[in-house]
């Protein structure tokens, strides 16, 4: 009996370490992909529509992730073609605001590339792509989240919902001061820019040849401006 209970104790001691470690290779026990929030890994012969994204630095010292509006159809499956334009390191993840903010944290005791399919990191100049299924609405998160880089602007908002759509976006008010059509400029006294968390005031924006086309000084427009290769630039007006 003695011998008996010797054995078993000694076969529980070494199982203990495997159930200890059990969760680690899913993400230092996190659900693992196909139940997160964010969605799912996508079927690449079943993508719905893709959006670019670029991953930079800009004169100004942020980092940004720069593509169209991120407003995402509940159930699409969309394929991000991501290149990495500036001179550093970067990457781009999908999740919720919260785990990256958890996962933030985790990096900045120490920077650990993972191997998740929501998720992809790019040496200067590289470019690769992340199929992903919005299978639930809500507002979630693009971001880089190697140190520092969150900090420096690097993150967007994903809004993902039932009828999501480009009347969706919120325009600006705002009255054309100058225009300078040769360098491709206008000066715009406008309202808030929710979309780029800025107070009213005056600013200069690019705007394409086109749009400057219809604009006059003094007309009064309702707008959308984003960051365009690191420049605040008109993209829509009316």
């Amino acid at each position: 009996m003695r011998n008996l209970l010797l054995t078993t104790s000694f076969a529980i001691a070494l199982s203990a370490p495997a159930f200890a470690a059990g969760t680690h290779d899913a993400g230092h026990g996190e659900t693992k992909p196909a139940a997160m929030m964010v969605g799912m890994p996508g079927d690449a012969a079943k993508v719905d529509r893709t959006i670019d994204v670029t991953l930079l630095e800009n004169d100004e010292g942020q980092m940004l992730i720069e593509s169209e509006p991120m407003d995402i159809k509940e159930g699409e499956t969309i394929r991000f073609n991501i290149t990495n334009k500036g001179e550093l390191e970067h990457e781009f993840v999908l999740d919720t605001v919260e785990r990256n903010a958890e996962h933030k944290i985790e990096m900045a005791k120490m920077d650990m590339e993972h191997d998740d399919p929501n998720r992809i990191r790019l040496d200067a100049g590289a470019s690769g792509e992340v199929v992903w299924t919005f299978a639930n609405s809500g507002t979630f998160e693009a971001a880089c989240l190697i140190p520092g880089h969150y900090e420096s602007g690097m993150h967007r908002e994903v809004a993902v919902g039932d009828q999501m759509a480009q009347a969706d976006v919120e325009y600006t008010s705002g009255t054309i001061k100058k225009i300078d059509a040769k360098a491709g400029k206008v000066t715009i006294i406008h309202g808030p820019l929710v979309n780029l968390d800025m107070p009213a005031m005056t600013m200069v924006f690019r705007a394409d040849e086109t749009m400057i086309a219809n604009m006059s000084e003094g007309q009064d427009i309702e707008f959308v401006a984003d960051r365009v290769k690191g420049k605040l630039t008109v993209t829509q007006i009316k």
